[in-house]
């Protein structure tokens, strides 16, 4: 699999976006751009994600397009196919870990537990999505869970409930290596084509970084 530190080597969040409808994947990854960051997670939660990740793949090659909710095999077929760079999903299947591998593109698996932290380690996964993050104790709880696994070099990408005032409370720590974030473009303002607002978000949440 792909090293996802040369894939996140400059990333500190990642956009979780939900698309309803592909004509809006070009003009949402183009927003997402003009403010300042180049990968966006696409929520195989509609039939028009698959689709609007190929429509970026194809136009927008500066962009790392990663394919997030993966639940199915149909749906990780979807992905594969349309060329993703990256999946991710909510939970941990070990399946969907080896069909990644053998498609040699980097996968970030769900976890919430130490028992799930060993079992991705074990499947070979360095980096994993802790979710749901503020439901599950927020920072404190990955501060005490990601301790024991520090000398492993294992690293998380907290998401679920993250905002802009506590994505840097994640990003302080030195196991975080990026947060995702839905309200960088909510679905609402992809669907209404509000992508001013969407770019505003992102240059506000760098700037958050950058303080």
């Amino acid at each position: 699999m792909q090293n996802w530190r040369e894939l996140f080597h400059h990333t500190k969040i990642i956009p979780v976006v939900v698309i309803d409808d592909a004509d809006n994947a070009l003009p949402l990854a183009e927003a997402i751009l003009k403010g300042g960051i180049d990968v966006i997670e696409i929520t195989f939660r509609t039939e028009a994600s698959s689709e609007s990740i190929r429509r970026i793949r194809k136009h927008l090659p500066e962009m790392l397009v990663g394919a997030g909710t993966l639940v199915t095999k149909r749906h990780i077929e979807q992905a594969i196919d349309a060329d993703v760079q990256f999946g991710l999903a909510p939970g941990l299947n070990p399946a969907t870990i080896e069909t990644f591998r053998q498609a040699n593109t980097l996968f970030i698996p769900g976890v919430m537990t130490a028992s799930e932290i060993e079992q991705a380690y074990a499947l070979g996964c360095d980096l994993v999505k802790f979710f749901p993050a503020e439901q599950a104790g927020g920072v404190s709880m990955l501060k005490a869970l990601s301790a024991p696994y520090a000398h492993l070099d294992m690293h998380f990408c907290p998401t679920g409930g993250i905002d802009l005032n506590g994505m840097n409370n994640y990003l302080a720590l030195p196991s975080v290596a990026a947060v995702g974030g839905s309200w960088l473009a909510s679905q609402q303002d992809v669907a209404a084509g509000n992508w001013s607002a969407i770019t505003h978000n992102i240059r506000q949440a760098l700037a958050r970084i950058q303080q």
